[in-house]
């Protein structure tokens, strides 16, 4: 399992690969690998976005997101679970979340990850500043519906 929380761009299905290939206690295991990845748009609520900064609690963030982990891993028999997340400044088109999840079948990879994203959307402590195109700059108050 690897949580991780970063300010830095990362490139998603990099590594997704790379974390596949050293977790060699997998090799053979699964039969399902089912990720999700978010990117930021450039728009929301029929405004622009230029940029969207992202806060979060040290430590508080990372606990979150290993009991999610660490649930769905027992909740779904999954073999393993990697979450990256993004915080500080990001623009439209880069990643923002990766979740993904292994699986000796399908309908619990489908369904871990998909559970996962919800959780962590919904209850997950990020908060979210939009700039806008204007300059002006908003709390997000809600998130999209899933």
């Amino acid at each position: 399992m690897r949580i991780e929380v970063t300010s830095e761009v990362f490139h998603p299905w990099q590594l997704l690969e790379s974390y596949q290939r050293e977790q060699t206690a997998l090799a053979g295991k699964y039969g399902a690998t089912a990720a999700f990845v978010g990117s930021m748009r450039d728009f929301n609520e029929g405004d622009d976005v230029a940029e969207m900064h992202l806060e979060h609690y040290p430590g508080m963030t990372e606990t979150f997101l290993r009991e999610l982990a660490e649930q769905s891993l027992k909740q779904w028999s999954l073999l393993d679970v990697l979450i990256a997340h993004r915080v500080g400044t990001v623009r439209p088109n880069d990643a923002i979340v990766l979740v993904a999840v292994w699986s000796a079948h399908r309908a619990s990879a489908f369904e871990a990850c998909r559970s996962i994203m919800e959780q962590l959307k919904s209850r997950a402590p990020f908060w979210k500043k939009e700039t806008l195109g204007s300059g002006d700059t908003r709390w997000v108050e809600k998130n999209t519906p899933g």
